[in-house]
């Protein structure tokens, strides 16, 4: 709970407690109407005096008819019923005040709002860059550079502007670009793009437009657009305030004035119509509505935390129930993010000599390719004679391994050499070996879908989430195969973020008109779309801080099968939430309509209010046992 709602909270307590002190005291006490008056004021002011604020400051601005000016009216209208009657209604006033106070601060725990950090983003733009000038290399400002100028990145650094490789060769990690983990190889004529990392060889790069048209600088264009246009639902009360707070004014005008005119005695009948249109008022107040309506989300907020789904709002658990289109990133998400090694070819040598090379030889790397076929080699780490380690950016490694000469690269790295490799129908990353300038063979890499994700997607179909669609910035062989094996609705290769922003508007576009588009990602690269969705999803175990700061539901654990439970528990809160609307209107019209034949007086009129709300609060209570 943060410091501003403790201290709304105390003080909350601190006036039901001088309530309290009040009540008793003009209770053993024969106070005259003033002297009640004066001390219920206190209790009154110390509830409520921000509500009042807010309804002047709203006035001052032309919105009217708030909710805060519902209240306001209502609860000083008992005031001032109680000296046209001489009948004391201070303690329904101040009780009524309390009561909204209480939903409120109910309200702004369930809907506190999040700010939508790009800190990550902007740590991936490097402060200086290496600037070829006359022969020598200065340190300049990005911002400085300008198109056709030629720029110097080492080893290790993030490439700050767009442009094209004129010399060297390296491998790039395009993870905050793509999503995607394995690093690319870039030669000369290649496109380098800002976000990048150099991973291997130095390489010159002549600058293809300045910084602000960068992709990167795109990238957080589109998270910060894409949080200002994301569509969010108003709170229930506010849009309920905007037809229920002036009917119910315009009614108790009417019903103050109306009938004296009529009734040929104006002066003598005024009064007691007045009284009646001020009772009205009274039991317009919603108490019902503003303690149980955030409660029931409130309820479903706590309920989906439990289950490890983390949900930022109640407007975004509306959002949830309404899902009819769920869009995924591959990497993290859908599968493992980790690559292994999954089938083995080879010619002439056993497949297990093939896999001992090859881990030997990459035995020094720290490529990500290396890594899954050292794990997959478990006695990597023997006696062999490895020797003359070479690295050929672009192609691959070689190494002499007990005094053979053996190369683990790619299809140009065979070539180079001679050996005459061959095709693979697996789908997956090929890393191919030769011995002696001879092919042996080679090896698939791939990554693995999640144990849970077949079942999760299941779960989400029938949860009544009609599309479910994968969007990927891996190859379309690869992003084909495993839509094909999770039975997706539909999938889109080879996308940058603005892409995915892309695909995801047309979604937007052609939803049914109450249904909703949610994506589900984990990586930096995801956050302008998880922004832009009507419900961002970060997978929170594994995913970057960036992507959990720019969506509205985290799952805490990764396993997609929350998505489906949290569906569940949304639904089941916007059940629980319309049934008290429904009872809580109906019961309110009643005894409106009561109060206007003069049949309610105003204790029956609290008490019925002050019912309906025990009712209605303890109904919204289910949403917190909900799974």
């Amino acid at each position: 709970m943060s410091h501003k709602h403790k201290k709304k909270l105390a003080r909350i307590l601190l006036a039901a407690l001088v309530f309290l002190v009040v009540f008793l005291v003009v209770r053993s006490n024969h106070l005259g109407l003033v002297a009640q008056a004066f001390l219920y004021a206190i209790p009154f002011l110390m509830a409520g005096y921000d509500v009042l604020k807010k309804a002047l400051v709203k006035i001052s601005q032309g919105k009217v008819f708030s909710e805060h000016f519902l209240m306001s009216l209502a609860t000083l209208g008992a005031f001032a019923l109680s000296f046209m009657t001489g009948e004391a209604e201070f303690a329904e006033a101040v009780f009524v005040m309390i009561f909204y106070q209480v939903g409120e601060f109910f309200e702004h725990i369930a809907e506190g709002s999040s700010e939508k950090s790009i800190s990550e983003l902007l740590d991936l733009r490097p402060s200086l860059v290496h600037l070829e000038e006359g022969g020598q290399t200065v340190d300049v400002d990005p911002k400085d550079l300008q198109e056709g100028q030629v720029i110097v990145i080492q080893p290790g650094e993030k490439v700050a502007i767009d442009g094209i490789l004129v010399s060297g060769e390296s491998s790039v990690d395009t993870a905050a670009l793509t999503g995607e983990s394995l690093p690319q190889s870039v030669q000369v004529g290649d496109q380098v793009l800002s976000g990048m990392i150099n991973m291997t060889g130095v390489i010159r790069v002549k600058v293809l437009h300045r910084v602000e048209d960068s992709t990167l600088s795109k990238i957080l264009d589109l998270l910060e657009n894409s949080t200002a246009n994301k569509s969010k639902s108003e709170r229930f009360m506010t849009k309920f305030a905007e037809v229920y707070t002036p009917t119910v004014v315009i009614a108790a005008l009417i019903l103050a004035f109306l009938p004296p005119v009529f009734s040929g005695d104006f002066v003598g009948n005024f009064p007691e119509w007045l009284s009646r249109a001020l009772t009205f008022l009274v039991i317009s107040c919603p108490c019902a509505l503003v303690i149980s309506i955030p409660l029931s989300f409130f309820g479903g907020l706590g309920a989906s935390s439990k289950a490890g789904v983390l949900i930022k709002g109640s407007n975004y658990l509306e959002s949830l129930a309404s899902l009819e289109t769920l869009l995924f990133d591959k990497t993290g998400t859908l599968t493992e993010g980790v690559f292994e090694v999954t089938a083995l070819h080879s010619d002439d040598i056993k497949k297990e000599h093939l896999l001992h090379l090859a881990s030997h030889v990459e035995r020094f790397s720290s490529h990500p390719i290396a890594q899954s076929l050292r794990e997959a080699y478990e006695k990597e780490a023997d006696d062999c004679s490895i020797t003359d380690v070479t690295e050929k950016s672009g192609y691959g490694i070689s190494a002499k391994v007990n005094g053979h000469d053996v190369a683990v690269g790619n299809t140009k790295f065979m070539d180079s050499l001679g050996a005459k490799w061959k095709p693979c129908h697996k789908v997956g990353t090929i890393v191919h070996v030769a011995i002696d300038g001879a092919y042996a063979g080679h090896i698939v890499i791939s990554d693995c879908i999640k144990s849970d994700t077949k079942e999760a997607l299941e779960q989400l179909k029938k949860a009544g989430v009609k599309n479910l669609v994968m969007l990927t910035g891996d190859r379309h062989e690869v992003a084909e195969k495993i839509a094909g094996d999770l039975s997706m609705t539909d999938y889109k290769a080879e996308l940058l973020p603005a892409d995915k922003v892309s695909e995801l508007e047309g979604y937007l576009e052609k939803k049914s008109p109450r249904a909703t588009v949610g994506f589900v990602g984990d990586g930096i690269n995801d956050a302008p779309v998880l922004a832009r969705a009507d419900v961002g999803i970060a997978m929170g175990g594994l995913g970057s801080d960036v992507a959990i700061e720019a969506a509205d539901v985290v799952v805490m654990n990764d396993r997609l099968s929350k998505i489906a439970q949290a569906i569940k528990i949304a639904r089941q809160t916007i059940t629980i939430a319309r049934e008290n609307i429904i009872f809580s209107i109906g019961i309110k019209v009643l005894v409106l309509i009561l109060a206007s034949l003069g049949l309610a007086n105003m204790w029956l009129a609290i008490f019925a209010d002050v019912g309906v709300t025990v009712l209605a609060t303890l109904n919204a209570m289910r949403t917190m046992k909900l799974t």
